[in-house]
């Protein structure tokens, strides 16, 4: 006989993440480290910049040279040389002095500021005057003012961009260690499920899961491996899962998550080596029949058939799960969300988190978010849904013109 749910509130699933230990790490070279995880903190080993230089074309001159100057009251200071990009300056900037500068150069010697040439003009080749004053430090980057020799620049477990690629370059670095990509197992359980490619008898769906929960994967920075679909039998799921199992990192079975006579899911999981059954059932909608087990040390999520159950739960509790076996250090933070009003009153019950899918539009000055209500298994209402909005267990609902946040899509 079949046990009821024994529902988890997510936070308390979200504890389990830190059961699971991170994947093994790899050195790929700069241009490959885009999108990954990096798996080392790394320290500044030189000043960044290694030298004070100008940030404007004009004129390197001591600070003090140029105060009080105006338009009706200029500063006249004569010019005694020319600093040359990529060279050493070979002259000091005394007091009433400067030199010409172009932006990026090396400040000379003596210089503090760099007054721009707009903010000049040449009386003749040796004499310019000054508009306006500038204090030390102006329009000049200091010698290790980005990051100074010995300061950590990166810390391990932080995604890698074009900026922190750009910043290891800064440094001379041509490689760099990184977690490797979690490899995801992904599994459609189901006599009614029928391959993409196939056209379905009646009481047969095509599987959508597989697709959608591939690219959820490879967006969140995993390798989805697709296992195919896998027939309501104990010992077909059993099979498979004790592959996928030795051969990923984290593994999902889509379907066979509920209470039913023909699900198996459970049954086959308990019993794959070393395994226990974490959570059976989240305080989620839509999303309740979820599974979370650990078999070893990896990862296996028993999601809902329903697509959209699959999508929502996938964002909600499976994707933190794979950033933190991925290496992400702060993989408990949101991603971009934003705040939009909500447009009319949406109801809920208590005790469960609801997700409403939500399109956006802009109104009076702010952006609105506009509820797609419809029954959770239509996938036509995530097309159409710019976010979602999470309506939290202890809440009755949304009233109109309540501020929310907005989840993107």
């Amino acid at each position: 006989m079949k046990e009821f749910f024994n529902v988890a509130d997510v936070s308390h699933v979200m504890e389990y993440a830190n059961r699971f230990p991170p994947v093994a790490t790899e050195r790929v070279s700069l241009s490959e480290s885009y999108g990954r995880i990096l798996a080392e903190t790394i320290t500044a080993d030189l000043d960044l910049p290694g030298f004070s230089r100008s940030i404007v074309d004009g004129y390197a001159v001591r600070a003090a040279s140029t105060f009080g100057a105006s338009e009706s009251n200029p500063a006249f200071l004569n010019v005694t040389g020319d600093v040359a990009m990529g060279e050493i300056p070979g002259m000091t900037v005394h007091s009433g002095e400067t030199v010409r500068i172009p932006t990026g150069a090396m400040l000379p010697e003596g210089a503090d500021a760099v007054v721009m040439i707009e903010h000049t003009e040449a009386l003749d080749t040796t004499t310019i005057e000054v508009y306006r004053s500038v204090a030390p430090g102006q329009y000049v980057i200091e010698k290790g003012e980005d990051f100074s020799f010995g300061e950590t620049i990166l810390e391990e477990g932080r995604p890698i961009r074009f900026q922190e690629a750009g910043l290891l370059a800064a440094f001379g670095r041509t490689d760099v260690r990184v977690f490797k990509k979690p490899i995801v197992g992904i599994i459609s359980t189901g006599d009614e499920i029928v391959p993409v490619d196939h056209i379905p008898d009646t009481g047969q769906i095509r599987d959508i899961n597989s697709t959608t929960l591939f690219g959820q994967v490879q967006t969140a920075g995993g390798i989805a491996e697709p296992y195919g679909i896998v027939e309501d039998t104990y010992e077909a799921l059993f099979e498979v899962c004790r592959r996928a199992t030795a051969a990923s990192d984290m593994v999902l079975v889509s379907g066979g998550s509920s209470v039913g006579a023909r699900d198996f899911t459970m049954e086959a999981l308990g019993h794959l080596p070393d395994a226990e059954i974490l959570v059976h059932g989240l305080s989620l909608r839509p999303g309740k029949p979820t599974i979370l087990a650990r078999v070893g040390n990896k990862i296996v999520w028993g999601l809902p058939g329903h697509v959209v159950s699959a999508m929502i739960v996938f964002m909600a509790v499976v994707e933190p799960f794979l950033k933190r076996i991925g290496g992400v250090r702060r993989w408990e933070e949101a991603g971009l969300r934003f705040t939009a009003r909500i447009s009319r009153n949406v109801a809920s019950a208590q005790g469960r988190i609801d997700f409403v899918r939500v399109k956006l539009r802009h109104g009076d000055g702010v952006p609105w978010a506009d509820p797609l209500l419809a029954k959770s298994g239509l996938i036509h209402t995530m097309i159409k849904a710019d976010g979602l909005v999470a309506i939290g267990m202890n809440d009755e609902g949304l009233d109109e013109g309540d501020l929310v946040e907005v989840i993107p899509l």
